[in-house]
């Protein structure tokens, strides 16, 4: 099911919201680097789960989604304060491991490369460019 156009600009609008909030509220050496990668929303628009993408150290990793637990409600009511909704959406917070995931993918294709040249792409020559 294709979501409407206004579940679209709530969740680009919590999006953003959440994104500053998150940047007020909480500090770089508390939880690392926090970016919001996507908001899915109920469709009564009463709850959403925040999708992060982490960059820091181990220590941090752990330490993220118990403050942010913590601050949960702090972060609602800021976001609903700025975001004028019937209903102030719960928010629910998980780590998104997607891009760790392709980066393990791209060092995987990158070692399997230098161990057999003959996958390596080919690279284009000076005369292909001329052709041009």
């Amino acid at each position: 099911m294709q979501p409407n156009r206004r579940s679209a600009r709530v969740k680009e609008l919590l999006k953003q919201q959440v994104a500053e909030c998150i940047r007020q509220e909480l500090t770089i050496d508390e939880v690392g680097l926090l970016t919001v990668n996507d908001v899915g929303i109920a469709s009564d628009l009463r709850s959403a789960t925040v999708f992060l993408g982490f960059v820091g150290t181990p220590a941090q990793r752990l330490a993220a989604p118990i403050k942010l637990a913590e601050r949960a409600k702090r972060i609602r009511m800021l976001v609903a304060s700025t975001v004028r909704l019937k209903y102030a959406p719960d928010l629910k917070f998980q780590l998104d491991d997607s891009i760790e995931a392709g980066n393990r993918v791209i060092a995987l294709l990158e070692q399997l490369e230098k161990e057999n040249p003959a996958l390596r792409p080919p690279v284009p020559s000076e005369d292909d460019e001329d052709d041009r």
